[in-house]
C-alpha cells in the first residue's frame, strides 16, 4: 500500500508518534510527506530529522502551505530546545512544490493521509481543478457526536484541523473520497505515562517521541485532564489522534468504518459534520479498539527502528 503524510508535524507530538508509527507498518510505501501551517519550512526540517533517526531519507519531504486559505495563521511552535535538543536546519520551498510532490502521490495511487489542517489539499484542487477528485483522503477530523461521558466537555470548535481552515475542509469534504475520523471515536486511544520507557527504549526516534510526549503533557496540562475525567486514565500524555488516523488509512483490523451520508454546515466560520440522507456518502471510524491498539503502534514504533 502506499501512503502521503500531510501533517503539521512539530507541534503536538502525536504527528511524530504517527509518522514512527507509519515507518514500522508492514507492506506501507510511504512515497511523499507534505508538511502545512509551515511558511519558514521548519515542520518539513522536523520530519526530515525524524526521518534520518530512522534511516528513512529515501522518503521525499516538501513544506506546503504557511498560512489557510484565508490568509490566516496556521499553529505555532513549541519551545525548539525543549521538544528537539539538537539543532534541525529547516527546509523551505517555493510555494507549488507541496502541490507538485501531491500530484505525484496521487498518480502513484496513494491514499492521503490528511493528520494535520488540510490547506494543502484545497491548493491542489485551486491550482489544478478536479486533482483532488475521488482520490482516496483519510483525514483526522470530522465532529459528528459528543464525546460522552467521563470524557471532556468539548464541541466542533476542538477540531483543530477542520477549524484552522474550514474553507478548506469543505472543498475537501466536497471532492476527496473522504474517511473521517472523529475526535470523539479517536479519543478513546491515550498515550500514558506508563507506555513511556518502553517507547524510550525503542530507539533514537523512540526516545525523542518520549521526550516531546513528556514536555507536551505538562505543556497542555494532560496530566491535569486526565485526573479530572473518569474516561481518561490518571497517567494521561497525550491523545493518539494521528495514529488513529494513520491506521484506519492502513485499513488496521481494529477500526469501525462505516459509510454514512453527511453534510458540512460552514456557519460563523466553523464547519460542522452532520448526518444527513440526501448527503454526500463519506466512510466515517464509528469504532475502535483501544486496547489493541496500545500494542500495535507501539509495536510498529520498534519495528522502525530495527
Amino acid at each position: 500500500m502506499r501512503l502521503h503524510l500531510d501533517t503539521d508535524l512539530g507541534g503536538d507530538p502525536d504527528d511524530v508518534c504517527a509518522l514512527a508509527m507509519v515507518l514500522g507498518w508492514p507492506g506501507v510505501e510511504i512515497v511523499g510527506i507534505t508538511t502545512t501551517g509551515d511558511p519558514d519550512g521548519r515542520r518539513a526540517g522536523y520530519a526530515e530529522h525524524c526521518l534520518r533517526l530512522a534511516g528513512r531519507q529515501d522518503i521525499p519531504v516538501v513544506a506546503g502551505a504557511g498560512t489557510s486559505t484565508t490568509g490566516g495563521p496556521m499553529g505555532g511552535l513549541p519551545d525548539h530546545e525543549r521538544y528537539w535538543g539538537v539543532p534541525v536546519d529547516p527546509r523551505p520551498a517555493p510555494p507549488e512544490a507541496a502541490i507538485d510532490l501531491l500530484e505525484r502521490s496521487i498518480d502513484q495511487g496513494a491514499t492521503i493521509a490528511a493528520i494535520g489542517p488540510f490547506t494543502n489539499l484545497a491548493r491542489l484542487h485551486e491550482a489544478r481543478p478536479g486533482r483532488l477528485d475521488g482520490v482516496p483522503v483519510v483525514a483526522m477530523g470530522g465532529w459528528l457526536r459528543p464525546l460522552g461521558p467521563g470524557l471532556p466537555d468539548w464541541g466542533p470548535d476542538m477540531d483543530w484541523n477542520t477549524q484552522c481552515d474550514p474553507r478548506a475542509a469543505e472543498l475537501m469534504a466536497g471532492r476527496a473520497r473522504l474517511t473521517l475520523v472523529p475526535l470523539p471515536v479517536a479519543v478513546r486511544s491515550q498515550l500514558r505515562a506508563a507506555h513511556l520507557p518502553r517507547l524510550a527504549a525503542s530507539g533514537p526516534l523512540g526516545e525523542l517521541l518520549a521526550r516531546q510526549c513528556r514536555a507536551y503533557a505538562v505543556d497542555a496540562g494532560m496530566t491535569e485532564l486526565g485526573r479530572a475525567h473518569a474516561g481518561l486514565p490518571d497517567d494521561l500524555v497525550n491523545l493518539h489522534w494521528d495514529p488513529v488516523a494513520c491506521a484506519v488509512a492502513l485499513g488496521w483490523s481494529g477500526a469501525v468504518v462505516r459509510e454514512q451520508r453527511v453534510r458540512t454546515v460552514l456557519e460563523a466560520e466553523q464547519l460542522r459534520f452532520e448526518d444527513d440522507p440526501g448527503g454526500r456518502r463519506t466512510h466515517v471510524l464509528t469504532g475502535l479498539d483501544a486496547q489493541a491498539f496500545d500494542e500495535t503502534w507501539i509495536e510498529a514504533v520498534e519495528n522502525a527502528q530495527r
